[in-house]
């Protein structure tokens, strides 16, 4: 049985110039006295003190060293790791650079993974800031790179959202390209909703809560829009097992059948028949709980294993088992033993889904 990390990041050499050089989020830099260097990524980050957990965290070469990521994976017994771009992607280089920077990056993951052949395979970053047309050369350049398995995006497409019609001829390449969609949130909820007393709480709330309502939200309007419909055989994986639509998937179908609004459109999927054949959930949920719940609506062989590395590292400094790893490794044990489903979660379908030659 191989083990496959589908949800791991990297910031390549390239990509941390660019973070190194800005002055606002997403940034890099030291805070004085403190010499170690930090990454300032989420929005709202930028608080008023350096030692705060909610402004930033220590960056080191885990975030952008091959080696690192290679060390990681034999330290966690992870055969195979598809890696991609760590949010904001190419949402914050300006239009005008965005295919140069795209193509660019794309071309460095892809030959940090052939480094490593067999063990190492991307999913590519877009130039959705730049033109559409830039956008569909892309996708269409980066299925000839031999490493590439999919893209990476964000919810925000092109700006506007995931049920911005001009993204249909994006979805249209991806499609035809055969690229699976690896959907990540970065903008989350509205900072006012946590709260007054929010800085107290580090970055818990926008993670725990804020990334996987973002992800929810973003594909139920690709539902709602008709996403689907119109390109029946588009393969999205969702990070973070999909937020909360594994647990809302029913009441928001019983929503969209009792909307008159929706009732004089076009018939739509049924949302379950798209959880069957359209979404791919990781296993990044840290519970047995929440890993049955994505199991029980994407179905066994759709479920897939990742670790979210670099982020979540361990508390105590050179700590080398990551327990945010183990608890994703714990929680298929605990949910499905020693199984087949086991073996497909941790790293079948993946090899599968993904075509990653071992």
């Amino acid at each position: 049985m191989s083990i496959v990390d589908i949800h791991t990041h990297v910031y390549p050499p390239s990509y941390m110039e660019i973070l190194r050089s800005r002055t606002n989020v997403p940034y890099v830099r030291t805070f004085p006295p403190d010499p170690i260097p930090r990454l300032l990524v989420l929005p709202g980050e930028d608080g008023p003190t350096s030692t705060s957990t909610s402004r930033g965290r220590p960056i080191g070469p885990e975030y952008y060293s091959i080696e690192h990521k290679i060390a990681f994976m034999d330290a966690h017994e992870i055969d195979i790791s598809v890696i991609s771009l760590a949010n904001p992607w190419l949402d914050i280089v300006e239009p005008s650079e965005a295919a140069q920077r795209a193509c660019e990056i794309n071309d460095e993951m892809n030959s940090m993974c052939l480094q490593y052949p067999g063990r190492l395979f991307m999913f590519g970053a877009l130039p959705l800031k730049g033109t559409l047309e830039e956008t569909v050369l892309e996708i269409k350049r980066l299925r000839g790179l031999s490493c590439v398995r999919g893209v990476v995006m964000g919810t925000g497409g092109l700006g506007n959202g995931l049920d911005d019609q001009k993204l249909d001829a994006v979805y249209a390449a991806l499609q035809e390209e055969e690229l699976t969609v690896f959907l990540h949130p970065h903008y989350g909820l509205p900072a006012e909703v946590y709260g007054p007393r929010a800085a107290e709480y580090g970055h818990v709330l926008p993670l725990a809560l804020g990334f996987p309502l973002e992800t929810t939200i973003g594909v139920s309007r690709m539902i709602l829009s008709g996403v689907f419909d119109r390109h029946p055989t588009l393969s999205i994986l969702l990070a973070h097992s999909g937020g909360t639509l594994p647990f809302l998937a029913g009441r928001l179908e019983s929503c969209i059948a009792h909307d008159l609004h929706l009732a004089a459109g076009p018939v739509r999927r049924n949302i379950w028949d798209v959880l069957a054949k359209n979404i791919l959930l990781d296993a990044v949920i840290y519970s047995s709980v929440g890993l049955k719940a994505a199991v029980a609506v994407a179905g066994a062989d759709r479920v897939l294993f990742g670790t979210d590395h670099p982020f979540f590292p361990p508390m105590n400094p050179g700590g080398q088992g990551w327990l945010s790893v183990t608890m994703n490794y714990d929680a298929v044990s605990a949910a499905f033993g020693d199984s087949a489903e086991a073996k497909g979660i941790l790293g079948g379908n993946a090899v599968k889904l993904l075509r990653l030659e071992l």
